[in-house]
Order: structure tokens, then sequence, then C-alpha cells
């Protein structure tokens, strides 16, 4: 059961990556235009605030992978499980604030993985 949440941590690390590459690199390009719908015009006035988006998504994957590879058993469970609830929590505000789907795409994952830690 410690491969299944390890693995899903994994996961959902690396979906913040893909959100770092999203927000950072293709916010104004044709896939995050899909991605986010939004329009070219709104896309270039909101690059720079898509970006410092990104990165924080970077530091939530860093966090997690942080965790995955800390030698530490006990100090790694906790890492794992701040980062998480940090994802869940910035998964709900943007639920709350932006799109619904965030929470599906962003917080679920995490929840999931947080109970499967719990679980292992």
């Amino acid at each position: 059961m410690n491969l299944i949440a390890n693995l899903l941590v994994a996961l959902v690390a690396a979906l913040h990556v893909f959100f770092l590459a999203l927000e950072m690199f293709l916010w104004d390009k044709p896939l995050g235009l899909k991605v986010f719908r939004n329009t070219p015009e709104k896309a270039e006035i909101t690059k720079v605030l898509a970006a410092n988006q990104g990165l924080y998504n970077g530091f939530l994957a860093a966090g997690l992978v942080w965790g995955l590879v800390h030698g530490d058993p006990a100090f790694a469970f906790q890492i794992k499980v701040f980062f998480l609830l940090c994802v869940i929590v910035a998964g709900a505000y943007g639920a709350v604030t932006v799109s619904t789907r965030i929470l599906i795409v962003q917080a679920l994952p995490a929840a999931i993985a947080l109970i499967a830690m719990f679980l292992a």
C-alpha cells in the first residue's frame, strides 16, 4: 500500500510540473489557450500572473518530490502530508474563485493520495 501511496504522490507532483509548464511556458500557446479557455488577448494580458502561478505549482511539486526522496520515513510522511494539504487548499480556493474544474483536476488527486498515505 505504501508503494501505491507514493505512486499517487508522484502523480500529483507530475501534475504540478505539468501545470508549471502550462502556466509558465504554454500560457499563450495553443495548448495553454485551450486548457485555460483563454483568448490570445486575455492570455497576453495575464501572462506574467500565470507564470507566477506556475512557479508556485513548481514549488508544490518540489515539496512532494522532497517527501518522496527524503531518507527518514517519518519526516518524509510529514512532508508529503503537508504538501498534499497545500495542494488541496490551493485546489479548493481555485475551485471557489476560478473554476470548479480545479477541484477535480488538482484537489481530488491530492485528496486521494492523502487518504492513501494514511491507509498505507
